[in-house]
């Protein structure tokens, strides 16, 4: 997907509006992951949260996007006080758009689920690198250095 332009989404997030792509005027970090509360995503998000005003500072902006339902987001969210949206997207509409659903082994049975995959978008609204298979630890940071040369 580097390289191309990404298509417009909406998806309902946690400040109780709908979140679409192209009214965004400025870089966009995009992160999936797979599942809220769970350890590998919580350490993801608060890398995120910590990093946010650095993600601001650089004039960019953050969303994580997972399954879970807006009520889980909002939970979530709270308990991690984390300062920027993230999005449900249940139907799994956006995760086919930006190819992040497949099959993974967890406890030694194949299920479909997110893999753990972020997206930064230019303010043209070009998808400007991705990273796919994401480890969590110092991944926030490497995505911040990113965003910093945009």
């Amino acid at each position: 997907m580097t390289g191309t332009t990404c298509p417009d989404f909406t998806l309902p997030g946690t400040a109780g509006a709908e979140f679409q792509l192209s009214a965004s005027r400025k870089p966009l970090v995009i992160y999936f992951y797979p599942k809220d509360n769970t350890p590998g995503c919580t350490n993801e998000s608060m890398d995120f949260r910590d990093l946010h005003a650095e993600f601001s500072a650089a004039g960019a902006e953050i969303v994580g996007i997972s399954r879970d339902s807006l009520k889980s987001h909002h939970n979530f969210k709270e308990k991690l006080a984390l300062p920027f949206e993230l999005l449900s997207d249940s139907e799994e509409t956006v995760c086919n758009m930006f190819g992040v659903i497949k099959m993974k082994n967890m406890y030694g049975k194949q299920v479909r689920g997110i893999e753990r995959s972020t997206f930064v978008i230019d303010a043209q609204g070009n998808v400007a690198r991705e990273w796919r298979g994401v480890k969590v630890p110092g991944h926030a940071s490497e995505v911040l250095g990113f965003v910093k040369t945009l």
